[in-house]
């Protein structure tokens, strides 16, 4: 199949080069105001028990929701009961236009003691924007954001809404930033691989017409679905570091037929059969990955999956047709504007041009287990504190330090804890237009009270069937104290006839966290199940995909240790500049099946020529020598750009995408140097022949299918021969 690709991509370029262009720069057109569609929100299971107490709550008993907070604070000598003060306050907070502003309370219009300080030097304001999804409170919270403002009194904004929207805003700020820093280092780095600056700009080319592309398919899901901000992120991170990894594959290929003395037609037709195949198996390995996000029931992940998805799929899709078509175009003056010194071989990635890889590759085949038992020792090390993972969620410590937002967040947990995060929602339901009974809610009332943790419970209300309990809860809302408070409340006994609902932030996250955990399994089966049933097609063995499953669990297992050392245990945290507190399970999930997705794709880049040199009739040991020699320092060299494009991430002010930024470097400097090029080569020798088995049933199957790579593209004996002499 990609060997009659290859011949129709070569005889129909201008084609093919005109359709792919056009539809990319007509989806990215089209896309481009994808920024103004998408969403902040996503974050919690809308089907949980804590969403359901939101909604009951802000639906049917009325109680307005805290989406802007202000703290006011008086200057030296005077407090916030001054009359002048007072009266400003009240002009200033009654004056919010109402198509904005659904309703505000503040301690000039109750005087509740909770809502000021004991002194009177601080007080507070919350607000109610009058909008029903989060786009729409942005807007109204854009509307009243420089209206807020008291004469005599220094003001703070906060609250759930402002907080979204300082992330979402840094977010952008830092996506710019991130590919500022990391296109030119990328340009600069592939000249230098390549030694041409045609050639390095394909792959370049590639990854601008993938993150372009994929933003018209985030406008056309933004239509039926809501697609989070961080969409776009993920969109940029994989659009250019996948396709940059392809195009590097692609060209390196090409480059590589060319210098054999085939013609440029023999060449496309080679590449794609060889390295197109290739893409194409390990883009449906990282999309089947990234897809595993789907199950889950946060919004934000999902958002992650359709960015991820469809970033990958369109860079292959570019790789396998437009980059092609563009090859068969230039031909050999894919070299041109060479550097000016001279490089060893016909490419600068030749086979055979690195004698350290050739050090290397001999003494791990030489002694095999010397380099596997203390490989697999060390990244079991490396995993170890990932046993003592606690999971929480984003919330204002995701930003800088100096961010209103984080710090109006701090000052209410200090002076205002009654509406600080540290609460719950307990909601008491009798039968149907039946309230439970006042003696029933006051006994139940005295159990939850002495729940430990719990430090106060009051009535907040109810209506109809329902009945409110406003609980305060000791210490961090994200701790294990608020945690363990949620749980035994909902563990009670409940009252004969009558339902119990716990929400509020602490019973959010500990849904969010069960809804994420739960799902983890049947995502860890969708992974290896894909990439034991695709790397068998693809190489027709049945212990090469287990291998990689393994590989690949290793190296996800020490990344997770690493992470969770540095952003949850504080080690080595100030030298990140980051806050040490539990860690997000949807970064987790998320790293991990981008991190397994391209593990399997260096796996498969690997393994493919050592396939390749097997089946021209090498033995073991000299196949795995030849294909490492091969793609060792391509697959080095995929990884070190890949770094620099995710490393970007690791500058942003949002610790989320500085996690994401140092989990992905960890697990790429991992993956393709200890892993790739010690760990899987002393595996596949001390395998031996039986690495390539197969019964023959499947052997059948697979032939069946036709997905196996056409033998006269592989490497013929005689070009074997060379080879293996080459790398010697």
């Amino acid at each position: 199949m990609f060997d009659w690709w290859g011949s129709v991509v070569h005889r129909r370029r201008w084609m093919v080069v005109t359709i792919v262009l056009g539809a990319t720069l007509i989806s990215g057109i089209w896309g481009a105001d994808v920024f103004s569609r998408l969403s902040q929100g996503g974050y919690d299971d809308p089907n949980s028990q804590s969403g359901q107490v939101a909604n009951l709550v802000s639906g049917q008993l009325g109680h307005p929701t805290s989406d802007v907070v202000v703290v006011y604070t008086a200057p030296r000598g005077r407090t916030v009961d001054d009359p002048a003060i007072a009266t400003s306050a009240l002009a200033v907070l009654h004056a919010l236009p109402r198509d904005a502003v659904r309703g505000e309370t503040s301690y000039w219009d109750t005087h509740a003691p909770q809502l000021a300080t004991a002194d009177r030097s601080r007080a507070i304001a919350t607000i109610t924007l009058n909008a029903d999804s989060a786009n729409q409170q942005a807007d109204a919270y854009a509307r009243i954001e420089h209206s807020l403002d008291i004469p005599g009194l220094r003001s703070q904004i906060g609250g759930t809404v402002p907080t979204n929207v300082a992330i979402t805003d840094e977010s952008s700020s830092d996506l710019e930033l991130a590919e500022a820093v990391s296109l030119p280092i990328t340009l600069i780095l592939l000249v230098l691989i390549f030694g041409s600056v045609v050639a390095a700009a394909l792959p370049v080319l590639v990854g601008g017409l993938a993150i372009v592309g994929s933003l018209g398919v985030l406008r056309l899901l933004s239509l039926a679905v809501d697609v989070n901000s961080f969409a776009v992120n993920v969109v940029s991170l994989l659009g250019l570091g996948l396709a940059i990894d392809y195009g590097l594959f692609t060209v390196g290929r090409f480059r590589e037929e060319l210098a054999a003395g085939r013609s440029t037609a023999q060449a496309v037709r080679a590449t794609v059969a060889t390295s197109g195949r290739t893409v194409a198996f390990s883009a449906t390995l990282l999309v089947i990955a990234l897809s595993g996000l789907l199950i889950f029931p946060l919004g934000f992940l999902r958002s992650l999956a359709y960015g991820g998805m469809s970033a990958v799929a369109i860079a292959a899709l570019i790789s396998i047709t437009l980059l092609p078509a563009v090859l068969g175009l230039l031909g050999h003056r894919v070299d041109k504007l060479s550097l000016p010194w001279p490089r060893r071989g016909p490419t600068a990635l030749a086979a055979g041009s690195s004698p350290l890889l050739r050090t290397i590759a001999d003494a791990v085949l030489r002694k095999p287990i010397r380099f596997a038992v203390p490989i697999v020792a060390i990244l079991l090390a490396l995993a170890a504190p990932f046993l003592s993972v606690r999971f929480g969620a984003a919330d204002e410590k995701q930003l800088p330090p100096g961010s209103p937002a984080r710090q109006v967040a701090e000052t209410i947990s200090s002076y205002f804890p009654a509406d600080s995060d540290n609460g719950a929602q307990v909601l008491l339901r009798g039968a149907p237009g039946a309230p439970p009974g006042a003696a029933e809610v006051q006994r139940f009332a005295a159990q939850v009270k002495a729940v430990p943790g719990v430090t106060g419970v009051s009535p907040a209300g109810g209506r109809g069937d329902l009945v409110l309990l406003d609980v305060t809860l000791a210490g961090d809302p994200l701790g294990d104290t608020a945690e363990n408070a949620v749980t035994a409340i909902r563990a009670l006994p409940v009252p004969s006839g009558e339902q119990v609902l716990v929400g509020g932030f602490s019973a959010s996250v500990v849904d969010s966290t069960n809804s994420v955990v739960s799902r983890v399994p049947v995502m860890i089966g969708i992974l290896v199940a894909a990439t034991l049933v695709l790397m068998f097609l693809a190489f027709g063995s049945v212990l090469l995909p287990i291998k990689a499953v393994l590989m690949s669990a290793l190296s996800l297992s020490a990344t997770f240790g690493v992470l969770v050392a540095i952003f949850q245990l504080g080690h080595g945290a100030g030298l990140l500049d980051v806050t040490p507190e539990p860690v997000q399970p949807g970064m987790i999930v998320l790293i991990g099946a981008v991190v397994f997705g391209l593990s399997t794709d260096y796996e498969t880049f690997l393994l493919s020529r050592m396939v390749e040199a097997r089946e021209s009739g090498m033995s073991t040991s000299d196949s795995v020598r030849t294909g490492l020699l091969r793609t060792g320092r391509m697959i080095s060299s995929a990884a070190l750009l890949l770094i620099v494009v995710t490393g970007a991430f690791g500058l942003s002010q949002l610790q989320t995408m500085r996690f994401l930024g140092v989990g992905m470097i960890v697990a790429l400097l991992l993956d393709a140097t200890v892993v790739r090029m010690l760990l899987v080569p002393a595996v596949l020798r001390l395998l031996g022949d039986a690495a390539w088995w197969a019964p023959g049933w499947l052997r059948r199957l697979r032939r069946r299918v036709g997905l196996a790579e056409p033998a006269e593209h592989g490497e013929a004996p005689a070009d074997a021969r060379r080879a293996l002499e080459s790398v010697r």
